[in-house]
């Protein structure tokens, strides 16, 4: 996805602990809590980066 320098975007995830990258301007589909908001595309892809280190499901760490 590529956005232009005004767009603002949000960090999200859900009950596994799986991030995603939002529109801030958009409804958060069911199952995701945003996390950061008001962010560029690049800042909020590397804190993405930065904090989902493990991308196994929360489930599946066991």
């Amino acid at each position: 996805m590529s956005a232009d320098d005004e767009t603002q975007f949000l960090v999200v995830v859900n009950h596994e602990e799986q991030y995603s990258i939002w529109p801030d301007d958009r409804e958060l589909p069911p199952g995701w809590s945003a996390v950061r908001r008001g962010m560029t595309y690049a800042a909020a892809l590397d804190h993405v980066e930065r904090v989902w280190t493990d991308l196994r499901p929360r489930s599946a760490r066991g």
